[in-house]
């Protein structure tokens, strides 16, 4: 199987129905993607594929060939910087085992809507947060967009 993930041509040996999550975890090492709930309903699993926010516990390895996908540990961009200061900012992480996969969905977020109303990021963030700081997330998109701006 060959892959792109974070820019890099990766070539595995792997079985094409192995969801993309364990493949990132197990056979590249990238454990900033977390599982948590294994039918894609919490989003601790969320990469991007081709730039788009997906959930990575159900979808088969073999379904991203040919397609990029980045990890939060490929994410070292302007947006993300400002995302992640903004959650410190914001005081959004508690627990801490949602936050990569809520920083890749606002990263989606922004790109698609680079000054989203609460509306939108209701909409776009359907991470499940434990801790609930679903305001503080909220905060700390609009003040990671305002900073882009």
């Amino acid at each position: 199987m060959d892959l792109t993930v974070n820019g890099r041509a990766q070539r595995l040996d792997v079985e094409p129905e192995t969801p993309l999550l364990w493949v990132l975890r197990d056979e590249l090492g990238l454990t900033g993607t977390k599982f948590g709930c294994g039918v894609a309903a919490c989003g601790a699993c969320t990469v991007e594929l081709d730039g788009t926010p997906t959930r990575s516990c159900v979808l088969p390895v073999a379904a991203v060939a040919g397609k990029a996908v980045r990890t939060i540990e490929g994410r070292d961009d302007r947006v993300m910087k400002a995302l992640q200061a903004a959650w410190l900012a914001e005081q959004v992480p508690q627990c801490g085992y949602c936050q990569s996969g809520m920083l890749m969905a606002a990263a989606g977020l922004l790109a698609a809507k680079p000054r989203p109303t609460d509306a939108d990021i209701d909409a776009a963030m359907t991470n499940l947060c434990r801790c609930g700081t679903y305001q503080r997330v909220r905060s700390a998109i609009h003040r990671a967009a305002k900073e882009l701006s």
